[in-house]
């Protein structure tokens, strides 16, 4: 900020004229701000303040230093109601031009700005910080009430039946309200947390006019919480929330996009009948999300019709008016309750610690409150979006805007440009350049893959052999090279476009591109430069194409994603709660807080509770594990897990979830079995038979059928009642051990001192496996067996701490025959006239 301007003898006497300070200031305050001017002698220094319940900044803090006649503009983070503070030597405390911004930028967050001179003799106030209104603390006991015998949900839903667990979980998260606590708690199964969380939650924002945001990992909780859990709590409460679930830009069509490409297309049949169904949906449709469209639309088409941030023009937009974006932005900035995936709110948190500020929308509106349902999966909710990624078939979509040939016609904004130019010669070379991008790609892509061994990661690091490393890092190094040349092609064009024509689509459009060419050209940059990247893993990763095809992903990977928790949740939030069936290790937090940057931090503000499960597993689950089968590692392994599950799935009858820890083992698991079943009249489904909701969908409609998946299948699933009696278990869940991500954490666990395997691998394993046996469970009265065909759950000495992470069931560990044996008789001769309906 400068202050350097020139007055006239009567500015100087009214800019002088200010208020006295002990009329802003406490006298302790006055001193340490006399005594920081001091020690940079007389030049400019900013401040930050708090203001207290009677007007006075009672605490205060040096956020930079300057000169006599600027000090820069430095803020750590601020809350509304907090002023800046800083000196003007000169003692004309007229503010500057770069004071006016400064102070508007802040007014509009709430924050005020005052200057002063050196002897602290008067104040200038500039803008006056928010009047923040006292809170009203929530009363959590009359909350609790409703969930009591005799409360409201007990009159109004007669069979409803009070819950512990459920009526401590929502006192932890009033008190974590009332007391701007950090609060982490483990709720089992049928403990109801939606609706203790709910309760609180609606409860402040209504009454003290602050936003929550609720955070979930899964679609099908999003649909829960607005269909069924939120209009509940509002029928409790007797009032109306305004709640809304907001999704991501591309869940929308943007209708410029979609009028350009519509005129880009018209020449291609295909693509031209689907967009044309669009445009007619287009033009009827209240919301624009895809989830409205009677079809699903190719990812193709829809990416070049979908809204992205980085193609919006903003108030430059034609069809700014009918925005879908906009309307739905506008809805959530006049919600107090929100529901979003992890996904987006870690895309709106970004964009805040990047510089937009915790007091203004970003991605979201602002919100002070923050609720992380199916909170186990934060970790890796975080860092897939942290990462960073190259591919080919990225890179490729942005080739063919910039220039592609079908049937034997060219097209794109290359060719478009050149209508806006005089200059023609350099949009001539484009074309080449595109095709050698291509060519580079594809070696790129060959010569990753016939070095990937067969897990198909490859960590690179300065461990790595030097010829391997040559071998990935040479390619990569001729691809940047050809990207760098078709940037610098594409910019020289941009150059020669006439500036009246900044403003057109294909201008706009193709410096959209630059930018996204541009970040796979950094990606690939920071590959090369593996040994500069200290907090983070650099990778090659085989994936398949939907025919089965493979080709090479390179990803730049956080090691850790504590910092960024701490600097974009637990500071600068009042309140943030976190909570899922599964946050423990044997009832302890330790692993899940240390994943989280929650170990050891925040003392003062952190909170744990752990709440059991009020379902009756000692009488409703059979924990079977046959002692005899081979371990993974050994011969026969495989034969026995398929012959084991068809002998399984034949005494259930279907109504069964077979889980795996690779697709290989599933593949082969299900081609010897699915023929015999389907012989039985039981449908058997496989994980990438069709899509999964619809895989859903079916699992759930025959109820005799069988679903054989892995990883993601391990949570979110819910299929209670018959559609569910049997979950089989084929291996332990642990992570991969030549995943590069796994490798380099289980490395910095070792440098910190620790033990890998204890304190990443097995906790890690451990909550996964809570994960698959949850499957079974869903409602009071659902009962069935979990069948564990990995004996090292038995033999190995890590066992116990498995098995003690899984709520107490009945156990049946003997031969391979008495627990098939066994389970017949649970299915079809226990006593279930001894179980009580909960």
């Amino acid at each position: 900020m400068n202050s350097a301007m020139h007055y006239s003898k009567l500015e100087l006497l009214s800019y002088n004229h200010g208020m006295k300070s002990a009329e802003r200031f406490t006298s302790e305050v006055m001193a340490t701000i006399k005594a920081a001017i001091e020690d940079a002698e007389g030049q400019e220094v900013l401040f930050y303040g708090k203001v207290n319940s009677e007007g006075l900044v009672d605490e205060i803090d040096a956020a930079g230093r300057g000169n006599e006649t600027a000090a820069p503009a430095l803020f750590p983070y601020m809350e509304s109601g907090d002023v800046v503070i800083h000196n003007h030597p000169s003692g004309v405390l007229r503010p500057s031009d770069a004071d006016l911004q400064v102070a508007s930028r802040l007014g509009n967050q709430g924050i005020g700005f005052y200057i002063i001179d050196n002897r602290l003799k008067s104040v200038y106030c500039v803008s006056e910080p928010l009047v923040q209104e006292p809170k009203t603390p929530l009363a959590v006991g009359s909350l609790s009430d409703i969930l009591r015998p005799g409360g409201v949900m007990s009159t109004q839903f007669p069979s409803y039946e009070s819950r512990e667990p459920q009526i401590a979980m929502l006192e932890a998260v009033g008190a974590a309200f009332n007391e701007q606590q950090l609060a982490v708690i483990e709720a089992g199964t049928g403990v109801g947390k939606s609706l203790a969380y709910l309760l609180p939650a609606a409860s402040w924002a209504l009454q003290n006019r602050e936003r929550v945001i609720i955070s979930t990992a899964t679609i099908n909780l999003q649909q829960q919480l607005l269909d069924k859990d939120i209009p509940l709590a509002e029928k409790l409460l007797g009032k109306q929330v305004d709640a809304k679930l907001v999704k991501g830009r591309g869940n929308y069509v943007c209708l410029r996009r979609l009028e350009d490409t519509i005129e880009e297309m018209a020449l291609f049949s295909q693509e031209e009948s689907e967009l044309e169904a669009i445009k007619k949906w287009s033009e009827v449709t209240d919301s624009g999300s895809r989830d409205d469209l009677s079809f699903f639309p190719s990812q193709d088409i829809w990416s070049r019709v979908c809204s992205e941030s980085d193609a919006c023009m903003g108030l430059r937009c034609p069809h700014r008016d009918r925005c879908f974006v906009l309307r739905s932005r506008r809805e959530a900035a006049a919600s107090n309750l929100l529901v979003v995936n992890h996904h987006l709110l870690f895309s709106d948190l970004a964009a805040r610690v990047d510089g937009a500020g915790f007091d203004s929308t970003a991605v979201l509106p602002p919100a002070a409150h923050i609720i992380f349902d199916e909170a186990h999966s934060l970790e890796k909710s975080a860092t897939s979006f942290f990462s960073d990624r190259y591919n080919k078939f990225a890179l490729f979509k942005q080739l063919r805007r910039i220039y592609s040939r079908r049937h034997n016609r060219a097209f794109g904004l290359a060719l478009q440009l050149q209508k806006y130019s005089d200059d023609q010669e350099v949009y001539q070379t484009i074309p080449t350049l595109v095709q050698e991008l291509h060519r580079e790609a594809d070696k790129l892509d060959d010569q990753l893959l016939s070095f990937l061994d067969t897990s198909g990661n490859f960590w690179i690091k300065q461990s790595t052999d030097p010829q391997q490393l040559s071998e990935a890092l040479d390619p990569i190094r001729h691809l940047r090279t050809a990207l760098n040349k078709l940037l610098s092609a594409l910019e020289r064009g941009m150059e020669k476009v006439d500036e009246k024509y900044a403003q057109e689509s294909e201008v706009f459009e193709t410096g959209i591109v630059i930018e996204r060419l541009a970040s796979q050209a950094k990606v690939l940059g920071a590959i090369e430069r593996y040994d500069e990247q200290e907090d983070a893993i650099c990778w090659i990763e085989k994936g398949f194409t939907s025919k089965r095809e493979p080709f090479c992903n390179l990803i730049r990977t956080p090691l850790q994603i504590s910092e960024l928790m701490q600097e974009a949740v637990y500071e600068p939030h009042k309140t943030v709660i976190a909570t899922s069936a599964t946050l423990t290790v044997r009832k302890q937090f330790q692993y899940w807080l240390s994943r989280v940057g929650l170990n050891g931090m925040y003392q003062d503000r952190l909170s744990t509770v752990q709440l059991e499960s009020p379902f009756h597993y000692r009488k409703q689950v059979l924990l079977a594990v046959p002692n005899d089968a081979p371990q993974p590692n050994q011969p026969g392994y495989q034969e026995y897990v398929s012959a084991f599950v068809a002998k399984s799935l034949a005494i259930s009858e279907g109504s069964a979830l077979v889980l795996f820890t690779s697709y290989r083992m599933l593949q082969e698991t299900h081609a010897q079995v699915a023929p015999g079943l389907e012989e039985r009249g039981i449908s058997v489904l496989k994980q990438g038979g069709e899509e999964r909701s619809k895989l859903m969908a079916h699992f759930h409609s025959d109820i005799s059928s069988v679903l054989f998946a892995t990883d993601s299948f391990w949570e979110g699933v819910d299929a209670p009642g018959e559609a569910l009696r049997l979950v089989i278990i084929c291996r332990l869940p642990f992570a991969v051990p030549t995943d590069p991500v796994v490798q380099a954490r289980m490395e910095a666990v070792e440098k910190r001192g620790g033990n890998s395997f204890m304190n990443y691998s097995l906790p890690q394993a451990a909550m996964k496996l809570r994960q698959g046996f949850g499957r079974l469970m869903r409602r009071k009265t659902d009962r069935g067996v979990v069948c564990i065909l990995d004996s090292r759950i038995i033999h190995k000495s890590y066992g116990k701490i498995l098995l003690g992470s899984l709520p107490t069931t009945g156990q049946k560990i003997e031969s391979g025959a008495q627990v098939l044996q066994g389970m017949e008789d649970f299915f079809y001769t226990a006593d279930t006239h001894n179980v009580k309906d909960l």
